[in-house]
């Protein structure tokens, strides 16, 4: 794989994991998929061609410098305990939602309302590592119907305590074919989480242009 750009993995092949991989191969930007099947993984590597390939999850987590865990929150606990070693140092993207199904046929949170998955994550972080909250202010379906727009692209937003990787975080998120709009520090990740004044499933409510931002961010 060539070095010019950041070697991203993505651990989790569900909604998420499938969009972002497919949206990276758009972008011309290689891929590592991993899941705890790699027979999965393998399928998915050969629909995206020769920009991805598969590795089981230590091999994906060690090779790459960009891990976005596209699991849920509680799997994102059990990866940082079970893989600290190779996870020192890297870049981990959390797109997490912490939220489980409420039983009428919506969703609730499973932490306390003023809790961010990205913050409880940041606490527990491996030795080294920085974290970005990304690719999660969007549901699946418009984080593949909205991206790569030619004109007008879409926003997705994104936070981080470590601004010195903003322009490799930037990159990632272009190369995802969206127009990349930092929050603030990862105390800032609750407004990009689900229910969050700035999540599709928020305040928010849709796909937005830099444009449409009522003030700054």
């Amino acid at each position: 794989m060539s070095n010019s750009k950041s070697k991203v993995a993505v651990i989790g092949l569900g909604n998420i994991g499938k969009v972002v991989a497919a949206n990276l191969v758009k972008g011309n930007r290689e891929v590592i998929v991993a899941s705890q099947k790699l027979e999965d993984a393998k399928a998915l590597a050969n629909q995206l061609g020769s920009l991805a390939k598969a590795a089981d999850v230590p091999a994906a987590i060690k090779e790459a410098d960009i891990v976005v865990m596209a699991v849920w929150f509680n799997t994102i606990q059990e990866l940082f305990k079970q893989y600290a070693t190779e996870l020192k140092g890297k870049i981990i993207v959390d797109p997490s939602n912490p939220i489980a199904p409420d039983g009428n046929g919506g969703f609730k949170k499973i932490i306390d309302a003023q809790e961010s998955a990205g913050q409880i994550l940041a606490g527990l972080l491996p030795g080294g590592a920085k974290l970005v909250k990304a690719l999660g202010s969007l549901s699946a379906g418009s984080l593949e119907s909205a991206a790569h727009r030619k004109i007008d692209p879409a926003v997705l937003f994104y936070a981080t305590a470590d601004e010195g990787i903003n322009p490799t975080i930037e990159e990632l998120i272009k190369d995802n074919g969206f127009d990349p709009v930092r929050v603030g520090g990862i105390d800032q990740s609750i407004r990009i989480e689900v229910f969050g004044d700035l999540h599709e499933f928020g305040a928010l409510g849709k796909t937005v242009t830099r444009a449409e931002l009522k003030q700054p961010i």
